[in-house]
């Protein structure tokens, strides 16, 4: 492992680097970690939702690749009927998460109102 202020090669174990001094110990929130807004993602779900792109921020990527797939390939091949049926899907999930019926992102981090 190595110091994450001076580079220097330390042990596994250390807290504090033996070379500089600073605490090798995390002092800020993962990305996993932050609280997500409920409304914000309902809102980005309405209005972006054939995208998946509130899947994305929910953090179900494979859930927002197929929306998103579903979408561009959708509206090559099915003249929209499949965009349209994506729409409906996402508005359907925005719902859920403006209402309350969703309350934890993938990660088990419960989302803020």
């Amino acid at each position: 492992m190595y110091c994450r202020n001076c580079g220097k090669e330390i042990d596994e174990k250390a807290v504090v680097c033996p070379h500089c001094g600073v605490d090798q110990r995390s002092t800020y929130r993962s990305v996993q970690n932050a609280s997500k807004s409920r409304l914000l993602i309902g809102l980005v779900g309405i209005f972006f939702g054939t995208l998946g792109i509130h899947n994305f921020i929910l953090g179900h990527t494979s859930r927002g690749v197929t929306q998103l797939l579903l979408t561009v390939l959708g509206s090559w091949f099915s003249f929209g009927l499949t965009a349209l049926a994506v729409f409906i899907w996402s508005i359907v999930e925005s719902i859920q998460i403006l209402t309350g019926e969703v309350t934890h992102d993938a990660h088990g981090n419960p989302l803020t109102d």
